[in-house]
This record gives structure tokens, C-alpha cells and sequence, in this order.
């Protein structure tokens, strides 16, 4: 095994030794496999190559200073990719095949989780994919449920400090009454000629509106956003939204800490009366937001005016990598440790 910088590591592919796959045919799910291959062997008419019918989740694993492995809140993955594969009409892995297999891919990559203190994780994506042929527009008979791991570092190069961020109303991550609600790489798809636009002029990522109204709030990027108000939490509630599991736990945190909570729509010219803003997923745990610009009428809002993360974000981000991490208790029990 090659040295690994640990503290250097991107948010990146990093190839592992193995990955686990299950196939489902004539209306079952067959034996778990394990590949040493990093490629899929698929025909040409798979569905997930001409009618989007794929989907995947992310997850981390972390190495604590006592030595435990601990994989946080799997079963809200599982079900989330359970509720994504419902959207887009394919099969869905049970919750215990899915658990089975993350253990297992866990196991035979272990030597590749990050030691403690180093800012990294092990990261897990299980994938669903339409694996069957078909030519008309409909589900395949046929699906691939696969998982592979690999080390990462933190999703922006800034790591928990803070990033400006650009409103795009020119684009559109989804419709209405599509499928924002779910993790389906077409939700992805469309959100790459913005970001890469938003990068390009210098910002980390782009804050997108309601594509019906254009005056609420929807997804920051590739994560759900959020504000601090006093002592309130407020996250914006629409079903163009990916409910995120971080999002949920920080939700819990702040309620914990004594917090209010407001899941609700929340208006674009509300920015100006937060005292702290940032972007939460599985990736980036928390991205604080010390600037945000509307593109189209040049207004600014601005945060984090001592150049650093607000007191509030601060906490939840601790609090959770502590949990994460198991150096805070985890009196949720969200933590699974991997024997």
C-alpha cells in the first residue's frame, strides 16, 4: 500500500482494493459479489445509459482515537436510497442487504480508513443502476446495486472555513414537480453548467431559487442550506429539495443546544437578516458562507466578518464531527460501530 498523505487528501476517487456488487434478476436480488475491478461490464441499452434510471447515496466512516470504527446514520442512506429507487421505478435494495454489503466493503478496505485528527474519512457511495436493456422509454428488468469506498478529504479545498457563493436564476436544478425530492444523478447533471460558470468567476458554489416562483431558496449546490437567525435554525422546507441526513442531524443538534428550529420556505431577501449561513451535507459536514452574490442584481450579503465561522455554525460543526468521530457521546445512537 502506497503512503498516503492523510491531511492532503482531495475530495476525489481514490482507488481501494475491492467493491461489493448484487445483481437483481427475474424479480430477486442474487448473491452478494466481491470485485477487485474498478469497471462495470453493462449493455449497451441499459436503461441507466438512456433513461437516467440510477441513483446513489454517500456516506463516511471514521477511525476514532479509541481504535472503533463507526459508520454514522446508515439506515437514513438505506431508506433515502430506498425512497430514490421508488421515484425512478427501480428495484430497491433491502435495508439488510444494504447493510451487509456496506459492512462488507468496510472490511476489505479497512487499512484505507483515515487515522483520527487528520480532517479525512473513509467515504462509501452505493450506486442503483438499470442494468437491463431496453429501447422504449420504460424500467428495466434488470438493476445493479453496487458500493466502493475510498479515502477523502474535506468537498471544498477550504475545509471548514469560510466560502462565497453565487444565486444563479438562469438555471434550474429541477422542476417543480420532478425529482429534487431524490438522489438521481439528473439532479446533478443539471446543476454543472452553473457551478462551473460560479468557479469560473470565483465562487465555490452557486445558491439556487424555486424554479416556480424564483424568490425562494432551494439547494445550496450539492448540499441543503441553512441560517442563523438569534437563536433560531432556519433551513428551507420544499419538495425540490434532498432531505439531507446532515441537515437532520443538525436540526437535532440545534434543538439539543436549546435552539428553535424553522423548516419552512425561506424567502432570497431573508439573507439579509441572518447572522450566519452555510451549506450542510454528508460531504462538507458544514461549509460556513462568508459572501453570497446575486448575479443578476449584483446585491451582496455578507457574513463572517471577523473571516472565520460564526460561534453557532462552530458548535454544530464540533458537535457533530465529535459525535462522528466518537469523541462526543452519541446519545442518539446515529453511530454504528463496525466490529
Amino acid at each position: 500500500m502506497e503512503n498516503i498523505k492523510w491531511g492532503e487528501l482531495p475530495f476525489g476517487y481514490f482507488k481501494t482494493d475491492y467493491n461489493v456488487r448484487c445483481y437483481y434478476k427475474n424479480g430477486k436480488w442474487g448473491e452478494i459479489e466481491v470485485s477487485d475491478s474498478e469497471y462495470i461490464n453493462m449493455h449497451m441499452a441499459a436503461t441507466c445509459l438512456h433513461y437516467g434510471q440510477e441513483c446513489f447515496e454517500g456516506m463516511k466512516v471514521f477511525r476514532g482515537k479509541d481504535g472503533k470504527i463507526r459508520v454514522f446514520r446508515w439506515e437514513e442512506n438505506a431508506k433515502r436510497m430506498q425512497r430514490s429507487c421508488e421515484g425512478i421505478m427501480m428495484a430497491q435494495p433491502p435495508l439488510e442487504l444494504f447493510k451487509e454489503m456496506m459492512i462488507k466493503v468496510i472490511k476489505l478496505n479497512e487499512k484505507y480508513i483515515p487515522p483520527p485528527g487528520m480532517g479525512a474519512s473513509l467515504y462509501l457511495r452505493p450506486l442503483t443502476i438499470g442494468s437491463g436493456p431496453q429501447v422504449g422509454v420504460k424500467p428495466a428488468d434488470e438493476y445493479l446495486f453496487l458500493i466502493f469506498a475510498g479515502p477523502v478529504g474535506p468537498y471544498f479545498k477550504e475545509g471548514f472555513h469560510p466560502v462565497d457563493v453565487q444565486i444563479v436564476r438562469d438555471y434550474d436544478r429541477c422542476a417543480p414537480q420532478g425529482t429534487g425530492h431524490i438522489k438521481v444523478g439528473g439532479n446533478y447533471a443539471a446543476s454543472l453548467n452553473p457551478a462551473a460558470r460560479a468557479k469560473q468567476e470565483g465562487f465555490s458554489t452557486v445558491l439556487f431559487v424555486d424554479a416556480k416562483e424564483n424568490k425562494y431558496i432551494d439547494e445550496a449546490g450539492p448540499a441543503n442550506f441553512f441560517g442563523i437567525k438569534g437563536k433560531t435554525y432556519i433551513t428551507p422546507n420544499s419538495k425540490t429539495i434532498l432531505p439531507s441526513i446532515t441537515n437532520m442531524s443538525l436540526r437535532q443538534l440545534a434543538t439539543d443546544m436549546g435552539m428553535n428550529v424553522e423548516l419552512r420556505q425561506v424567502l432570497v431577501e431573508e439573507l439579509a437578516n441572518f447572522e450566519e449561513v452555510g451549506a450542510c451535507g454528508t460531504a462538507a459536514v458544514i461549509s460556513p458562507i462568508k459572501r453570497i452574490v446575486d448575479r443578476d442584481s449584483g446585491k451582496e450579503y455578507t457574513y463572517c466578518c471577523e473571516g472565520k465561522a460564526g460561534p453557532v455554525s462552530t458548535r454544530l460543526y464540533n458537535t457533530l464531527k465529535g459525535i462522528q468521530e466518537g469523541e462526543i457521546e452519541d446519545k442518539h445512537g446515529w453511530n454504528m460501530i463496525v466490529e
